[in-house]
């Protein structure tokens, strides 16, 4: 998702952009990641490839979580370490933050309490991702090695499979089953009054040009999200009203729910200069418009 909202972005035409898929390149392997690095020899890479999925997928793989996520990170960036790629950005994920982390979450938080368990390989993979580029930027001072931290992100080119997809598309989904179907009641996991940050993820690709040009600036490890949040049944509430859903909720209170709340610190992105443009109902809408082409592409 994140990587092609990079290439659809206006900005993406002043740029020659190398996105290989994992048939042309599987990141999984190191010896294939060190010889397209050797050929192509490129001025930056962002890493924005993953194994991605909601509480649901994440419990049911945890092993995959890990390994996969843990191997991209480490044949990438040791590869592009090895070969002295200039500048490395590393897109990593709020759920790196200890589970208990008093909000909002700082980045010198990290590693600084026990992790949510339902996404806890994930969050180790990510942890060892930043942690490398912290190192390699340590002791080679020309080499500009950066992660980015974003908040919970969806929008075009996201997953919907309510097995692999994170929250938003699945409850856009959810809800445009029910108008489809008549469906009094839509179904909503837990209380529903956990809080999340969700960016559009079209912003993110904003934020990845606005940083290029002044990369040397952008701190080692920097938060990128909205600076506040919304309750789960705040996010079901606003997607009805996007989509037109005129029933209402029940609450499923045997459901895992993840952390309470999980919001990040932007003080240092505002001091880096830039903020997201896309409110929660616009970026809702297109979602569910790029959601209804895949629905149209399948009759």
């Amino acid at each position: 998702m994140v990587g092609m909202n990079i290439l659809e972005h206006p900005k993406a035409k002043a740029y020659e952009i190398l996105y290989p898929n994992s048939r042309e390149l599987n990141l999984l392997n190191q010896k294939q990641v060190k010889e397209y690095l050797a050929r192509h020899k490129p001025d930056v890479i962002i890493h924005a490839a993953g194994l991605v999925g909601g509480i649901q997928a994440n419990m049911a793989n945890p092993v995959g979580f890990l390994m996969q996520n843990l191997d991209m990170a480490r044949n990438l960036i040791g590869a592009a370490y090895e070969l002295k790629t200039p500048k490395f950005l590393n897109i990593a994920s709020s759920c790196m933050y200890p589970r208990n982390a008093k909000n909002p979450l700082k980045e010198s938080m990290i590693l600084t309490g026990e992790l949510e368990p339902t996404n806890e390989g994930y969050a180790l993979a990510k942890i060892l991702g930043t942690r490398m580029c912290e190192y390699i930027s340590r002791v080679e001072s020309q080499l500009a090695y950066k992660t980015i931290i974003p908040c919970n992100l969806y929008g075009r080119f996201d997953k919907f499979d309510p097995k692999h997809s994170h929250m938003l598309p699945a409850v856009i989904r959810k809800i445009d089953l029910a108008i489809q179907q008549g469906t009094e009641q839509v179904e909503i996991w837990g209380d529903g009054k956990s809080r999340r940050e969700f960016m559009y993820s079209g912003d993110l690709a904003d934020f990845v040009f606005y940083t290029m040009p002044k990369f040397e600036e952008l701190p080692q490890n920097l938060n990128v999200g909205l600076g506040f949040d919304y309750t789960i049944n705040e996010y079901y509430g606003t997607i009805a009203k996007v989509l037109g859903y005129k029933g209402g909720f029940k609450h499923d209170m045997s459901k895992p729910v993840g952390m309470r709340r999980k919001l990040i610190d932007n003080t240092k992105l505002k001091e880096f200069g830039w903020q997201p443009k896309t409110s929660l109902e616009e970026g809702i809408l297109k979602t569910y418009q790029y959601y209804k082409t895949l629905e149209n592409d399948k009759i």
